[in-house]
């Protein structure tokens, strides 16, 4: 019989239980993670993410005021049944899409007490098994295909596996920082020490947390016992360099694909942009229109008088 650590990662968690200030007003009435990118929830794109890399299960932690999200991925019959009966096709697919990719579940956080204590409200749902976390902030390009490399790298090495991105030593601030072991192959490192939002002068080193782990099971253990740490959180970063003290293995995987920020309100509009100029039937129109745009902008500094 395999052992906790030997077993493949089947599960998914997606903590969706913050407030979104930074998009207020907006975000007053509809959850951050449903504002449109392009014609989906940023949430869609994560569990299909979540869905393509084999974790066919998908624990949401919700918080108030989020029942939206649990009525987004339930079925909607009076809907489905107008656009079946006006041979809409098309949309009809799209509208079912979001309740056919996973099977989604919910539970309650309670109170925002941080990631940590986010992560921790799905110990019983998947139990002692290694399992991913997806941040619904964090999009990643469908054609890179980080969290397939992510359980692969886990699978070899067990413990846990973070992905990492060189944000540059002036941006290191914002994000939980790594130590690693010199050296590393194919972009997988050994982490030797982790810190949360770190001063700049104080960082370990420019590599930087960003939204995708794949967690053993042991870390409900520590997070259990993790103080409150940065901003009063309890945070999984601290769980995380526990585990490194330990002796447990903690691996990175170094992204250089393509990642859009939604949590950001330049970058989301960046993202929108990106990904719609991609796609077949806006791209051409958008892309002509882009360029127009861009041509009559005033130059940098000019008069607009």
């Amino acid at each position: 019989m395999p052992t906790s650590s030997s077993r493949p990662a089947r599960k998914a968690v997606i903590p969706v239980a913050g407030m979104g200030t930074r998009f207020l007003p907006a975000t007053k009435a509809v959850p951050k993670e449903l504002l449109p990118v392009v014609d989906r929830p940023a949430l869609q794109y994560i569990v299909e993410e979540a869905a393509r890399a084999g974790l066919g299960e998908v624990l949401m932690v919700t918080g108030r005021n989020k029942a939206a999200i649990e009525d987004y991925f339930d079925r909607h019959p009076e809907l489905e049944t107008v656009l079946e009966k006006k041979g809409d096709a098309g949309r009809l697919a799209a509208v079912q899409e979001s309740t056919d990719v996973a099977q989604v579940h919910f539970v309650r956080q309670g109170e925002a007490r941080g990631l940590g204590h986010a992560v921790l409200q799905a110990a019983a749902f998947v139990g002692d098994e290694p399992f991913a976390v997806l941040l619904g902030d964090d999009l990643i390009d469908a054609r890179d295909h980080l969290l397939e490399q992510m359980l692969q790298v886990q699978a070899e090495h067990g413990g846990s596996v973070v992905a990492l991105l060189d944000v540059g030593r002036e941006n290191i601030d914002k994000y939980g920082a790594v130590a690693v072991e010199p050296g590393g192959t194919d972009g997988v490192v050994s982490i030797t020490g982790l810190v949360e939002k770190p001063p700049v002068d104080e960082a370990p080193s420019s590599l930087a947390i960003i939204g995708r782990y794949v967690l053993g099971p042991e870390v409900f253990g520590v997070l259990r016992e993790t103080a409150p740490g940065r901003g009063g959180e309890i945070q999984l970063t601290d769980a995380l360099a526990t585990l490194v003290e330990r002796g447990e293995p903690v691996h990175g995987v170094v992204f250089g694909g393509r990642r859009y920020d939604t949590g950001d309100r330049l970058d989301y509009l960046k993202a929108v942009i990106q990904l719609a100029t991609e796609r077949d039937d806006l791209g051409p129109p958008l892309r002509a229109w882009l360029t127009e745009f861009v041509a009559d902008l005033p130059a940098e500094g000019a008069s607009q008088g």
